[in-house]
């Protein structure tokens, strides 16, 4: 157990408080921050000399001159400390070394079945990220926590992944303990499409704070930003809109048991067994968006369809939660307008219109970098939380 009562000048949430001002990344010279907190400049000035041991906060030049000698400006170090992103989906796994923006600095990926099991899976990351470490010039000792996406639901609380369709011998398996055995750092780990929620507002809607990002691929999920905030509900699983149920399909059947799933008509397996059904060669994602790509107008009427699908799904979301922007992911996104252009037409003709009176449905900008971002900010948002930047300085100046 840390203790935090410092018992001296720092106090015991001043450095912490002092370094979430400073994490906006302007630089800002001793006497603007004892202004800002209504602190003495030498009070000012150890805990700035604490946040720099630790590597969190640097020198970023001078203030301009007023006429006597210019000030020292300090602000977040992005470069000193990294953090580890690891995106793990059905059939690949995609790794970062990211700075404290979120920036990568070194990147890997394989092919990987998820089914290959955990071990198999987790090694690998331990491996490839030990390597990425040691080429960006880095130790573990730079390292200040791993961010990871599981194609499945996870409990948010542990970090486990709980009866995920896709990933067998994966259910209730301690990822987090498994990876920090090794790298001895917090792992957090979240629903794939969680992250990539995070990652895509991240990199083009920073300033939204309702936004829903859908991700149509081997699966259909999504993550639901609402006042700023990633809702993950109580189990963990808010925005696993992949097993509602559709007209359309009532008696088609679903993976999970079920029928008439959004999944089991409008995920890439199910278009491409549709086109199958109807004598054109399609064995995945992939291929369904190939044909598209090579004006195939049966695979795109499909995926129009899919884009139908989707939307009435969508509609009670819009009527639910309200957000400003809804963003079409994943590898089926990959077809174009024509998804987006299905899920448009029922959205914006079943919602109520002060609702999509301003609502934006667009495609990713991060696209495949989404989920790899998104786990960066995951790691980042932790690593430098006010509780974790307390404990370091208590570690530290203890």
């Amino acid at each position: 157990m840390i203790d935090i009562s410092l018992g001296n000048a720092l106090g015991s949430t001043g450095a912490s408080d002092l370094f979430q001002i400073l994490r906006d990344g302007r630089p800002r010279t001793r006497t603007e921050l004892a202004n800002l907190t209504g602190l003495a400049r030498s009070t000012i000035a150890l805990r700035i000399d604490a946040l720099t041991e630790l590597g969190l906060v640097g020198p970023a030049g001078d203030a301009p001159s007023t006429g006597g000698r210019p000030s020292s400006q300090f602000a977040l170090a992005t470069d000193t400390k990294v953090v580890l992103a690891v995106d793990i989906g059905a059939s690949h796994i995609r790794l970062a070394v990211s700075d404290l923006s979120g920036r990568p600095l070194l990147e890997d990926a394989t092919d990987m079945e998820v089914s290959a099991g955990p071990e198999a899976v987790l090694n690998w990351v331990i491996d490839a990220g030990d390597a990425l470490l040691t080429a960006a010039g880095r130790s573990l000792a730079d390292l200040l926590a791993i961010g990871v996406g599981l194609p499945g639901p996870v409990e948010h609380g542990s970090g486990r992944p709980i009866n995920p369709p896709i990933m067998p011998g994966w259910d209730r398996f301690d990822v987090p303990g498994w990876l920090q055995a090794h790298f001895d750092v917090p792992v957090l780990v979240d629903n794939d499409v969680n992250i990539m929620a995070l990652g895509e507002r991240e990199l083009a809607w920073p300033d939204v704070d309702h936004l829903v990002f859908i991700k149509v691929a081997t699966g259909i999920g999504s993550g639901v930003i609402s006042g700023g905030m990633l809702q993950r509900g109580a189990q963990g699983i808010a925005g696993d809109i992949g097993h509602v149920q559709v007209s359309r399909g009532l008696d088609v059947p679903c993976h999970c048991g079920n029928r008439g799933c959004l999944e089991a008509l409008a995920s890439g397996p199910a278009l491409a067994k549709a086109l199958r059904a109807r004598s054109i060669d399609a064995h995945g994602s992939q291929d369904v968006v190939d044909l598209v790509k090579h004006g195939n107008l049966e695979a795109i009427q499909a995926v129009r369809q899919a884009g139908r699908d989707l939307g009435e799904v969508l509609t009670a979301c819009v009527s639910l939660i309200n957000p400003s922007v809804i963003v079409i992911g994943g590898s089926m996104a990959q077809a174009g307008e024509h998804l987006i252009a299905g899920v448009r037409e029922v959205v914006y003709t079943r919602s109520m219109p002060l609702a999509t009176q301003h609502l934006q449905i667009t495609q990713s900008s991060a696209g495949v970098n989404a989920a790899v971002l998104g786990a960066s900010i995951l790691a980042i948002y932790h690593a430098l939380s006010p509780a974790v930047v307390e404990a370091m300085v208590a570690r530290h100046t203890g």
